[in-house]
């Protein structure tokens, strides 16, 4: 059976259940996920959500852990998965490159209770076509030690020296995201503090404005102690006193929140860039079927309640926010919700842009950044 047959089968099953069914399907599935995001209950015998989907559909899940979106791209190209929970600094790559194949959005169970901003995400949209399930989102934001910072601090401490409550310098003891994206967090500073470069959209840099931006990111990189990319690494720096300010996801304030660590989060009032998760399949996927009952059974609200919960992340499900969690959380009242209309979600940089003449490609940020990240 070719691929488009498969895909004509998977709807099928999908259109006469009206929902994610019971059905073997392929047997298989296989993600690449983010650190968090396929939970068995091997951390928490609470959180396991893969399991009743292994058993519901037969579905035999397995997955692949990437630490970054440029991981996630190049396991793509690879091939030999079925869906990737892409951020939208891939998404765009991945339909640009054929990596990934438009959906039937009808088809997928709780489809029309996704937050309306993440079910019309431009990251998913090309052309007229879907390329994506939205699972969850969330703020990139500031951490910080409540011990070395008497109230939250604004981005002005993660870009310009600070002296910290216990009268040391903070260089030395600030981290930085180690990927591309980074550099939208600069130029969504400099869009605040410096109007007159023109700054309207973090992702849509002219070369003058680009140019500004990286002399900021040098001169931060002075004294950034280092970059990260692995959460749980980010959670035992913190808890190892080697911090004292980072940008960083829920999953991290959420983890140190548990450990009753000092660690705080914050959106400082300047607003912050953001993530937006989906599941994108695999234009060669060999197991589409399993793949649509994947998507929808994460859609599913008691799902969604119970991932946000344990990511520290929102649900795409509006529904999900009358529940709560197994710990009992609500998972959509805290400061990231609140502050959603304030955030800018990552997206691909690309050269034909709408706010400036000609933008600066995600290519020169990629080359770029990580000539700063080695001091260079």
């Amino acid at each position: 059976m070719n691929w488009n047959a498969r895909a004509i089968l998977a709807l099928l099953v999908l259109c006469v259940s009206g929902a994610v069914r019971a059905e073997p399907a392929e047997g298989a599935l296989k993600l690449i996920v983010w650190p968090g995001y396929a939970e068995r209950g091997q951390t928490d015998l609470r959180y396991d959500w893969v399991t009743p989907f292994e058993r519901e559909t037969g579905c035999k899940v397995s997955v692949r852990v990437a630490l970054n979106s440029d991981e996630m791209v190049n396991l793509m190209n690879q091939g030999g998965f079925d869906l990737v929970s892409a951020s939208g600094d891939a998404s765009l790559r991945l339909v640009f490159a054929r990596k990934v194949a438009a959906i039937d959005a009808t088809q997928v169970p709780g489809w029309a209770d996704i937050v309306p901003k993440l079910r019309q995400g431009p990251w998913l949209h090309v052309a007229g076509a879907v390329y994506g399930t939205p699972f969850l989102w969330g703020a990139n934001m500031l951490l910080y030690d409540s011990r070395q910072f008497r109230q939250a601090p604004g981005w002005s401490a993660l870009f310009e020296p600070q002296t910290l409550a216990d009268g040391q310098a903070s260089q030395g003891r600030v981290q930085m995201y180690r990927g591309p994206m980074a550099i939208a967090e600069a130029a969504l500073y400099l869009m605040k503090q410096r109007p007159e470069l023109g700054i309207v959209d973090p992702y849509e840099l002219s070369p003058t404005q680009y140019a500004e931006v990286l002399t900021l990111l040098r001169r931060q990189r002075n004294w950034v102690r280092e970059y990260w990319q692995d959460p749980d690494q980010q959670v035992r720096d913190f808890r190892q006193q080697k911090l004292a300010l980072s940008t960083g996801w829920g999953y991290t304030a959420h983890a140190l929140r548990r450990q009753g660590s000092s660690v705080r989060e914050t959106i400082p009032r300047e607003g912050a860039t953001g993530w937006a998760d989906s599941w994108m399949l695999h234009s060669q996927a060999a197991h589409p079927v399993c793949a649509y009952q994947w998507m929808g059974y994460m859609l599913r609200p008691r799902v969604q309640a119970m991932v946000a919960e344990w990511y520290g992340a929102n649900p795409a499900n509006a529904k999900a926010c009358a529940l709560r969690g197994p710990a009992g959380e609500s998972v959509c009242d805290d400061a990231q919700y609140k502050r959603f209309a304030d955030l800018h979600f990552w997206r691909t940089p690309q050269a034909n842009c709408a706010s400036q003449p000609r933008c600066v490609p995600y290519a020169a940020w990629a080359k770029d950044y990580a000539r700063i990240v080695a001091g260079r």
